[in-house]
């Protein structure tokens, strides 16, 4: 399945349905007066975060939404029916925005979560509405409203715990396959990752999910490789993983090449806790191993892990560090989680 996280999209909601002018004609009845119904309210345009989704490549293919008109009002005080609503079904982590002025509308992150985006016109008036003691046989009533319409961006931002980065070929790839079931692509030539992946990590008895993004290079803030759009997946996160190649030239330059590109694309991200790991330590002799490790050290300000997911080494050291600053987020988010639940006592 291909990914696509931004679509385009027209929407419409339904015009009202027009009141009806009708008099009630029935044997033996003289004077039966008015009774024209209402006319029905047209549908709304309505998004729906739904389970099973992880793409938005259906608005790839259908561009334009619009919901029904109401029923006309008829008589015999019969009034019309409401039309049905456009549903849009996007998924977890969905934002949409008026294309017009990019002003959000609304932030989709939960399933089940809904919100109307456009409202149906009421309905109009049959001449029931209009009966009075001075005007016994009114022959008006009222149009439906006006449908309204809008043009959206769709734009998904993955939910996730924590988020890798880091240079093309830094092992991303391959240490998301081997802490969780995900199987991305993973090659010896860069740019082998060119959608977000999303694997679901289990460590100490808790589960986190981690999401892996197409490497960055320099300029990618200027659209250089495969540009920077892909950093809008680990916006959500609350932890980010660096790592550095270890087999690279210098890695404290590979370091702050990533960094800033991060603090260009702006969005907070350069404020996230962040873990650094010199990633493919098995593949470098005891020297380079050394001298890597200081230059990283020296750029980032911080203790790197030595990290090989080919052998094991330090896996779970750094997967206890990213639980870790996952769970300090997660009882700031929510004070009550880091209260000690009281045992019940007679």
């Amino acid at each position: 399945m291909k990914f696509l996280d931004e679509a385009k999209i027209y929407v419409k909601s339904g015009a009202g349905g027009a009141g009806s002018v009708s008099f009630r004609r029935e044997k033996f009845i003289e004077y039966g007066g008015p009774d024209g119904g209402d006319g029905g309210r047209g549908g709304d345009v309505v998004a729906l975060c739904v389970h099973g989704l992880n793409t938005l490549l259906d608005y790839r293919y259908q561009q334009h939404f619009k919901a029904k008109t109401g029923g006309h009002g008829m008589g015999k005080n019969r009034a019309g029916a409401r039309g049905p609503d456009a549903v849009l079904k996007v998924p977890v982590g969905t934002e949409i925005y008026d294309a017009d002025n990019d002003l959000l509308i609304a932030d989709l992150t939960e399933v089940g979560q809904s919100v109307r985006i456009l409202k149906g016109g009421n309905g109009g008036f049959g001449n029931t509405h209009f009966k009075s003691s001075t005007n016994r046989a009114p022959r008006r009533a009222n149009p439906g409203e006006p449908s309204i319409e809008r043009t959206l961006i769709l734009r998904l931002k993955l939910i996730a715990d924590a988020g890798l980065v880091g240079l093309p070929n830094a092992g991303k790839s391959t240490f998301l396959a081997t802490v969780s079931a995900a199987k991305p692509k993973i090659a010896d030539y860069p740019f082998t990752t060119l959608a977000p992946q999303l694997g679901v990590v289990a460590s100490d008895g808790h589960e986190f999910v981690l999401a892996d993004i197409p490497g960055l290079i320099e300029g990618a803030h200027e659209g250089v490789g495969l540009g920077d759009k892909f950093l809008a997946h680990v916006e959500r996160c609350q932890v980010l993983l660096h790592l550095v190649d270890a087999g690279c030239e210098h890695a404290g330059n590979a370091y702050k090449t990533v960094r800033h590109e991060i603090e260009a694309y702006e969005a907070g991200l350069i404020d996230k806790p962040e873990i650094v790991a010199l990633s493919k330590v098995d593949t470098v002799d005891a020297e380079t191993l050394k001298s890597q490790m200081a230059k990283l050290q020296r750029a980032a300000k911080c203790k790197p892990f030595a990290l090989s997911s080919a052998t094991g080494q330090n896996v779970q050291e750094v997967l206890r560090a990213l639980l870790k600053e996952i769970d300090v987020k997660r009882k700031e988010a929510d004070p009550a989680a880091a209260l000690p639940s009281e045992e019940w006592q007679p």
